[in-house]
């Protein structure tokens, strides 16, 4: 089975989430979504060690976004990787909030590949998580920033397509070192963050 990005935006969710786990499993013989949070609560307490250490502004970024809370932490967990390795998290995952749909679709549609976060707001009930790739939402309802990000990574790998280069190290990262999917030829920031880790 190989999927096309146009068969994600026609197909229903709970099919969307079997197909991508299904090919992702096909081509790696590992889950994906399963893999992809029980690996990164593996490495949380490292994670939050590393980010620790850092100083000057990204420290102060690093500490102000981490939380107790499971859902919210996996989130500042990845959010907070892309700021460790100097790559804007904003780029990955982007919040609408006080937007009419209108110019929450404008913006979307402005968007090459990330996650979009909708968010209750007084006056506003209604709250999303869903994929975007080429302006079109893909995925949308689901459970939280972390699964979103299994799953775009999921696409990335099985529709064989390249990441962008303003997330280039957190998409190594993700298959290298929480996925442990290929640990060779990391680049030297991978490789630092890996290290850094086992310490």
């Amino acid at each position: 089975m190989v999927l096309e990005v146009s068969e994600c935006g026609n197909a229903r969710p709970a099919l969307q989430f079997f197909q991508i786990n299904a090919e992702f499993k096909h081509i790696t013989t590992m889950p994906l979504q399963s893999r992809f949070l029980s690996q990164l609560d593996l490495l949380s307490e490292g994670l939050l060690r590393v980010f620790a250490k850092r100083s000057g502004e990204q420290g102060k970024k690093l500490k102000d976004m981490m939380t107790d809370d499971i859902d919210a932490g996996r989130e500042s967990l990845i959010k907070g990787l892309c700021i460790y390795l100097n790559e804007n998290p904003d780029i990955l995952v982007q919040e609408y909030m006080d937007m009419t749909e209108a110019t929450a679709l404008s913006a979307i549609e402005k968007t090459t590949v990330g996650i979009y976060i909708t968010r209750e707001t007084p006056g506003n009930d209604f709250s999303d998580v869903g994929i975007i790739i080429k302006g079109v939402v893909v995925l949308q309802d689901l459970d939280n920033v972390a699964v979103a990000t299994a799953l775009l990574f999921g696409l990335f790998y099985s529709l064989n397509m390249r990441y962008p280069s303003q997330l280039r190290y957190t998409f190594e990262v993700i298959p290298k070192v929480v996925m442990e999917l290929d640990v060779t030829q990391l680049s030297r920031k991978a490789q630092s963050l890996k290290t850094k880790l086992l310490q």
